[in-house]
């Protein structure tokens, strides 16, 4: 069974951004290649459950397990030395990418205390989309009650996209809600 957003896409989206563009073959239309979610942890370096807690609760969203990431060299005014671990992230491709997706447009960014879209500046240039969400309980997956603290995390959306005109159209083709001019 296909993900519903993928479905859309092969159907409606293809159809659509040909017939905007002016593309002759349909392998010209951009599309989804990745999502990479990173939870940055700082506070791991004094306290270790605070990690464990991450890597359960991206792992709770994602339906993956995450990898940790670690320090790369020793700062000393963050009290960090190399090779500690600092944060966790997962990479989605193929039919958990877009079960993510879909879960995230319908029901977790509704969630956000008053959310009236997401902004439209985050593009890399490269049609790449970052999405920094303040609070991980949104998703609903998260258990409460067995929350040590609430951590952010940042959603990236690498696209095969030319430009971030293209990256544009095709993640508000898949219904990602854009905050109106």
């Amino acid at each position: 069974m296909t993900a519903r957003l993928k479905e859309k896409y092969e159907k409606d989206v293809i159809k659509n951004i040909m017939q905007e563009k002016g593309y002759k073959n349909r392998y010209q239309v951009p599309k989804l290649e990745k999502i990479v979610i990173n939870m940055g942890v700082g506070e791991a370096t004094q306290n270790i459950k605070i990690l464990d807690q991450a890597v359960e609760d991206l792992k709770m969203i994602t339906g993956q397990k995450p990898v940790v990431t670690r320090a790369r060299s020793s700062i000393s005014a963050f009290k960090l030395r190399e090779n500690t671990p600092i944060g966790c992230k997962v990479t989605l491709r193929g039919q958990i990418m877009y079960e993510f997706l879909d879960r995230l447009i319908s029901i977790a960014l509704p969630r956000v205390r008053d959310f009236n879209g997401v902004p439209r500046n985050s593009f890399d240039g490269r049609g790449n989309y970052t999405l920094g969400i303040k609070e991980h309980i949104i998703f609903p997956e998260v258990k409460h009650d067995k929350i040590i603290q609430v951590l952010g995390m940042d959603i990236t959306f690498v696209t095969n996209a030319k430009n971030d005109e293209d990256a544009f159209l095709l993640l508000q083709k898949l219904g990602m809600p854009f905050k109106k001019k």
